[in-house]
């Protein structure tokens, strides 16, 4: 059971990564629509019909669905697996992974009406990306701990 709940850590640092790749690709589609002579407004906005305007706008849709449906599932699946693992701190640590997406989901729904909320939006996905890689390096009841600890002590022979 370690290696699922490190398992499902590990995948929200990789979703996350996947967020902020797919967001930064839609603002690159975004920048090159409007320089090349494209308007967003609300009409383009609300198009449901035909292509869409830019390829890019992919990753928009890309970085909704997984940050508001994908990475949640995978915070309580991980909160969950916690509580079977018999590690201690796991359950803090998961429950802190867990409270920090619920976090950042509710920046991402709320930074549409108050566009400074974007800023405490990206620095939140760094506190979830790290909190999710200190559960995927940490040891089972010691911590964070040198791999080389483990091996047993040399023994010197003197005389």
């Amino acid at each position: 059971m370690n290696t699922l709940h490190r398992t499902l850590a590990g995948i929200i640092c990789v979703l996350v990564a996947l967020q902020a790749a797919s967001h930064a690709w839609a603002s690159a589609g975004i920048g090159a629509f409007v320089v090349g002579g494209g308007v967003i407004d609300a009409s383009l906005l609300g198009a449901t019909g035909g292509p869409p305007p830019f390829v890019e706008v992919y990753g928009l849709a890309a970085h909704s669905i997984s940050g508001s449906f994908v990475i949640p599932i995978v915070g309580i699946a991980l909160l969950l697996t916690s509580f079977l693992t018999h590690d201690r701190g796991a359950v803090m640590w998961s429950a802190l992974v867990l409270a920090a997406i619920a976090l950042q989901v509710t920046l991402g729904y709320t930074a549409h009406g108050l566009a400074a909320l974007a800023l405490i939006h990206g620095f939140n996905a760094l506190v979830v990306f790290s909190l999710a890689g200190f559960l995927v390096l940490r040891h089972p009841d010691r911590g964070l701990q040198d791999s080389r600890m483990d091996a047993a002590p040399a023994t010197v022979r003197l005389g």
